[in-house]
């Protein structure tokens, strides 16, 4: 069930992108730890592909909405299972698997496309 408009998707991408770098601080983890790192790098990565997508908050509209939807799933994809994958499930895991899980709902349930001109 696509609900969210891709207006809606791109508050909650750069609100998302924030959080997801001020996470070391909030779950008082190391930027530099591998289980910090992982959230500050895709933080910054969906700033970026944020700011270049083909929605009305982008600032240069080049990757299409579609293509930046699949980016959302396997930065969630690769969040939730990071902390196996990266090996420091042991220490931080339950983070990363809400977020990473609430980050692939979110794109799930957005519309590929804008309703009108952009």
């Amino acid at each position: 069930m696509r609900v969210l408009s891709t207006k809606m998707h791109g508050i909650l991408d750069y609100l998302t992108a924030i959080f997801l770098i001020l996470c070391p601080q909030l779950f008082d983890l190391s930027s530099s730890s591998p289980e910090g790192a992982v959230f500050v790098l895709l933080g910054i990565l969906t700033l970026v592909y944020s700011a270049i997508t083909q929605y009305e908050l982008a600032l240069f509209r080049v990757v299409p909405m579609d293509v930046h939807l699949v980016f959302d799933i396997f930065s969630g994809l690769f969040l939730a299972a990071s902390p196996w994958l990266l090996d420091f499930s042991r220490y931080s895991y339950l983070p990363h698997v809400i977020i990473g899980c609430a980050e692939i709902a979110i794109a799930s349930m957005s519309r590929p496309r804008p309703k009108g001109p952009i």
